[in-house]
């Protein structure tokens, strides 16, 4: 469900730069190894590259080595429950499973099952649909 009837009348093509446009807004794919996120390895959160939404904390992302599925940003789960939404997806003569921003409906990628995983779930995510956000350390 998306957060509000805001969302929907954005104008995403203003604020979104045509890569992510294409991306988030039309469900394109980024090229793979293209990403500025694919070796990034900071510690932190990646968020929603339209909205801000909280995704998927860096504690979650690996490196995957699934034929296929290496090429974008890989994550085993998501930041919080309900952060994203699951949409069914048969383009490409096959089925799978779209990942979207559960806030703005941006298209972010695809999960899939993978024994690569620790947690059997492989998040397959373009980078141009995120954004990262660093954890701050607090000395006292």
């Amino acid at each position: 469900m998306r957060d509000s009837n805001a969302d929907e009348q954005r104008d995403w093509k203003k604020e979104l730069t045509k890569e992510q446009y294409k991306v988030l807004r039309e469900k394109g794919t980024e090229a793979p190894f293209s990403g500025k996120f694919l070796d990034h390895n900071e510690n932190g959160m990646y968020v929603c590259g339209a909205c801000g939404a909280e995704l998927f904390s860096s504690d979650s992302k690996y490196d995957s080595k699934t034929p296929g599925l290496i090429g974008w940003p890989s994550f085993g789960e998501v930041a919080e429950s309900g952060a994203v939404k699951f949409l069914e997806d048969k383009k490409l003569f096959m089925n799978r499973t779209e990942v979207v921003c559960t806030k703005c409906g941006g298209h972010l990628g695809h999960v899939f099952d993978a024994d690569d995983s620790p947690t059997g779930k492989h998040y397959c995510i373009n980078s141009v649909s995120l954004d990262f956000k660093p954890k701050t350390f607090c000395n006292d």
